[in-house]
């Protein structure tokens, strides 16, 4: 197999509409992190700002329908299809349903259920 799983500079971390508020300003007043709102349109995500994070980027994402927060990684590989094929026979099947999400991408979940998004390296 020549698939190459490489972690990706994104994390998100889905957080509770009565969190949120607080969420933000702790990485922007306490931890004095770049923090800037983005726009967003997205049926799941109310709201999101973006968290410069060393060498990666925190997502903060307001979602009304969560009870508590979760944490998602970005995973990046060569090829889509190949990555997708190769997961697939080892019994890890795409759970696109989780978010909407651009084609050529999809949501994978390991045992424990953290979440991942899988795309292809840029």
């Amino acid at each position: 197999m020549s698939t190459k799983f490489e972690a990706g500079i994104n994390i998100a971390i889905k957080i509770p509409k009565s969190k949120y508020e607080k969420t933000v300003a702790f990485y922007r007043d306490i931890l004095k992190l770049q923090v800037e709102e983005k726009p967003i349109d997205n049926p799941t995500v109310s709201s999101t700002h973006e968290v410069k994070f060393g060498n990666n980027i925190i997502w903060l994402d307001c979602v009304d329908n969560y009870t508590h927060s979760e944490t998602w990684l970005q995973l990046t590989v060569p090829n889509i299809a190949e990555a997708t094929d190769y997961l697939l026979s080892n019994g890890v099947e795409t759970c696109d349903e989780i978010e909407e999400l651009p084609e050529n991408m999809h949501w994978i979940t390991d045992p424990a259920g953290t979440v991942f998004n899988l795309q292809e390296t840029p």
